[in-house]
């Protein structure tokens, strides 16, 4: 039977066949899908969202031990999280099968950056497998728990956006009932004492070596030659649909799914039968450079850009110097930036910050690092999850031991409070930090697409759990005031920033109110409306950055199928000049 799949939706059935039992992972844009769809498959596989992407990587590595297959799941910048663990099994090995997944965002359409966690399988010396399409990131992840088994090693599985995204037809199979591995107790294999790591580490070089001479004879690894060319192109991933639509039977391909080790032997055979040859690879030179080094005379980067998303025009014009490879329509496409949506509970707390003066505000990753943007304009850093609150202790830090008077704010949401944010949250109670931690608290994991949390008192699989709430989480590590406030009340927010600004003991925020847009939530029944007669034309209320908002024929206008009546706009208005509507 064939379906159309994502590649998201392909890994999860591709570990649902390959005998998976145990999966975790922590949302995150492109990746966020693979375990939500891992739900489908409950009866065969425990899926969970955990904490942070450390935690999802070591739960994983936990069931391998016991002897499942297991996998995690994350975006690229969850990596970076999870290396501490990853850097250590792979020195261990494993007993059942161990996958991680990486998904890569070439282009930065929801990151912060856009890393080649390719280098992550070279740094950590694991094996590393790319599909290029959904059917591949089904089948693919099949071979993949077959590598980590048979070379006792765990397998980076990177896909990009592109292909966790882009869906095609997939031939499904049945489950492969794996079982599980006995569990035996293994001081010397599992236990990561210096001692035993120095046996380890002599132990995955070797098992490096033979899984390049597995990466020669790979079924992940092809050759596909044309005839009546001199151009060979070496490529894998997306970048090989892309060359394939761009040069179709006039170049033949090396295509490798399975790219650390590299079959340097296949490669060296390839490329010697073509005048040219090509590496077309998004991001970094990552085979490239490894090609050149073993002596192979290759072409990339040299016309291959190393930033931003391939495409086949890109690859078109780099390669052949044609303009466009693909037909395009001629047209003005007007920008719409990303703003906090009509409602939305943070426009509250950004819009009282916007106001105050001599303060500072560290933010994070999530809907409310939109709060940055015009015309609320009320974000001075944003980094990575957690340094919300981390990076505005070392603001505060740097600010009282060189006297300035500049008072600090550190904003996280609930979902990144449970992530990363609490160990921030301590260090600044316990080294003194004079500064003000906030929690966003929207009752869900908004910016991925509602996705539970600690706090929201279920877990993916849709059991009731117990609910944290950040408030008493705050209190329990030493808050002596923890402020709780509905930031859509703009005269209470103003009242607990203020007196946050002047607390002389520990004192945190948590906003409460719930994401507009979470599905059990009642209708909204009134809305907000514009008097036109009584506009005095301030502009005032386009300040709070509602995109329900806009000046019409001179005046303010509130379209009505867009707003849910939050007031925020009916409270900066000095005029009388905005009324809610509707069954009060």
């Amino acid at each position: 039977m064939k379906k159309l799949m994502s590649g998201n939706e392909a890994i999860a059935r591709g570990a649902y066949e390959a005998g998976v039992t145990v999966a975790a992972a922590y949302p995150g844009t492109p990746s966020t899908e693979i375990l939500e769809n891992m739900v489908d498959y409950k009866e065969h596989i425990y899926s969970e969202w955990a904490p942070n992407e450390k935690v999802a990587c070591e739960v994983a590595i936990g069931a391998s031990i016991a002897g499942s297959r297991s996998l995690a799941a994350m975006k690229h910048v969850g990596v970076n999280v999870a290396a501490d663990p990853i850097f250590t099994y792979t020195y261990l090995g494993v007993n059942g099968g161990f996958v991680l997944v990486t998904a890569d965002d070439p282009s930065m359409h929801s990151s912060q950056n856009e890393q080649d966690n390719r280098y992550y399988a070279k740094f950590a010396k694991m094996a590393l497998i790319e599909p290029s399409d959904s059917q591949e990131a089904k089948d693919f992840l099949k071979e993949a728990y077959k590598v980590s088994e048979q070379y006792d090693i765990p397998v980076l599985y990177r896909v990009t956006t592109r292909v966790c995204h882009s869906k095609s037809l997939v031939e499904l199979g049945e489950r492969e009932e794996f079982g599980f591995k006995p569990y035996v107790k293994r001081v010397d294999k599992f236990v990561a004492t210096p001692a035993n790591a120095k046996i380890a580490h002599g132990k995955l070089e070797a098992k490096l070596k033979a899984l390049e001479e597995y990466a020669n004879s790979s079924p992940l690894n092809t050759a596909e030659y044309n005839e009546n060319t001199n151009i060979g192109i070496i490529t894998a991933s997306v970048a090989y649909q892309y060359v394939k639509e761009v040069f179709g039977e006039k170049a033949s391909y090396l295509k490798l799914g399975f790219t650390y080790p590299l079959p340097m032997d296949m490669i060296r055979e390839f490329a010697s039968k073509f005048e040219t040859v090509y590496v077309v690879e998004e991001l970094e030179p990552f085979m490239e450079e490894q090609i050149k080094a073993a002596g192979i005379k290759v072409i990339g980067k040299e016309l291959i850009p190393n930033m931003y998303e391939l495409n086949p025009d890109i690859v078109a014009k780099a390669l052949l110097g044609i303009e466009t490879a693909t037909k395009t329509v001629d047209t003005d496409v007007v920008a719409r930036p990303p703003v906090l949506c009509p409602g939305c509970p943070h426009r509250g707390f950004f819009y009282t910050m916007s106001k105050k003066k001599n303060t500072v505000v560290a933010g994070d990753i999530g809907c409310y690092t939109l709060g940055g943007t015009e015309p609320l304009n009320a974000l001075d850093s944003v980094i990575c999850m957690g340094a919300g609150f981390s990076a505005a202790m070392g603001m505060a830090k740097s600010f009282e031991v060189t006297g300035r008077d500049t008072k600090v704010f550190g904003v996280v949401g609930d979902s990144t409070f449970f992530h990363s944010g609490i160990t921030g949250a301590i260090d600044i109670v316990y080294n003194k930090g004079k500064m003000v931690p906030v929690v966003l608290d929207n009752s869900i994991t908004g910016m991925t697409g509602h996705q539970e949390n600690p706090g929201t008192g279920k877990t993916l699989m849709g059991e009731d759990t117990i609910s944290l709430d950040p408030v008493d989480v705050l209190k329990a590590i030493g808050y002596k005031t923890v402020a709780v406030v509905d930031p859509c009340d703009l005269t209470a927010m103003n009242n607990v920033v203020d007196e946050a600004m002047n607390a002389t003991e520990p004192y945190a925020i948590v906003t409460k109110r719930p994401c507009v847009l979470i599905k059990t939530l009642p209708p909204f029944k009134t809305k907000c409306e514009v008097v036109s007669d009584k506009c005095k034309k301030c502009k005032m209320c386009l300040k709070v950055g509602c995109p329900a908002i806009s000046f019409k024929n001179g005046v303010s206008h509130i379209d009505q199928s867009m707003c849910v009546g939050c007031d925020v706009c009916m409270q900066v208005c000095k005029f009388d000049a905005i009324v809610k509507v509707g069954e009060q």
